[in-house]
């Protein structure tokens, strides 16, 4: 904070705090965010864990939106879906991104086989951990055949691919403020299963744009699953919903508007 520039500053904190914050560093963030004229996050959750958590004064915390990721659903000369993904004909359940211990990729194997559903699961992204123990749990669980792993980064111009192709974007996480996959996955106007997580929640219960389920649930994600690939008219109220926020609230031109007024209060 001594490095801080002299003048209005804003910080954008998009990890409210860190996962595994070493020793100080909280009350060091804290510090850091009280020097400032004003920090940003992208959800209510967030608002309040600096202010509760980090002592943050409530008046220099302004919630902007995350955006909705719709240039990646307008990429120039997309890349189709790799051939064993392409020749699937069951329904797709999508679990995207980075695989980390925090991501509940654990859980989402547990629920899939629970709920049982006659469909595939793909776990798509880079690892970031041991994928070992997962795919012997898959095995252990019967599902070991309906579960496809790419287990590397995935480019702008092929992961439309597989956002178009899934008929549910699930994403059980057991901590998280917001998500770049899930405004990928609004931009792409795709049903989403998340748990109630730092602002999950809001899309879910303030837009309805997601059926949100608690977190470590595995009953409850095995039938929100089962619910979402079970009831068409319920995946397309929810692209609706997606579509609705992508054009509103969460669209850039939007989110432009409420960042100038912030600044110009600044000045």
């Amino acid at each position: 904070r001594h490095l801080l520039p002299k003048g209005p500053t804003v910080v954008t904190a998009h990890d409210v705090i860190p996962r595994e914050p070493r020793p100080g560093q909280l009350g060091a963030l804290g510090k850091t965010y009280n020097s400032v004229d004003a920090v940003v996050v992208h959800s209510e959750h967030g608002r309040g864990v600096l202010i509760d958590a980090l002592d943050v004064d409530s008046s220099k915390v302004h919630v902007l939106p995350h955006g909705v990721f719709d240039h990646l659903a307008n990429v120039p000369d997309p890349k189709p879906l790799p051939d064993e993904f392409a020749r699937v004909e069951r329904p797709v359940v999508l679990q995207f991104g980075l695989t980390r211990p925090y991501n509940g990729i654990d859980l989402m194997l547990e629920g899939f086989a629970a709920a049982d559903p006659d469909a595939e699961l793909w776990i798509v992204g880079a690892a970031r951990m041991d994928t070992a123990p997962l795919k012997t749990l898959a095995r252990d669980l019967g599902i070991e055949q309906r579960v496809r792993w790419l287990e590397r980064f995935v480019g702008d111009d092929e992961l439309g691919a597989f956002f178009e192709r899934a008929d549910v974007v699930a994403l059980p996480y057991r901590q998280i403020d917001q998500s770049g996959v899930l405004f990928t996955a609004l931009a792409f106007g795709k049903p989403l299963l998340l748990t109630r997580v730092g602002g999950f929640s809001e899309i879910a219960d303030e837009h309805g744009a997601a059926l949100a389920v608690e977190p470590d649930d595995l009953t409850a994600i095995a039938q929100g699953l089962g619910e979402l690939l079970g009831d068409p008219s319920q995946r397309e109220a929810l692209a609706r919903a997606a579509a609705e926020l992508a054009e509103g609230d969460f669209a850039w031109q939007a989110i432009a508007r409420r960042t100038l007024a912030l600044y110009h209060s600044l000045v």
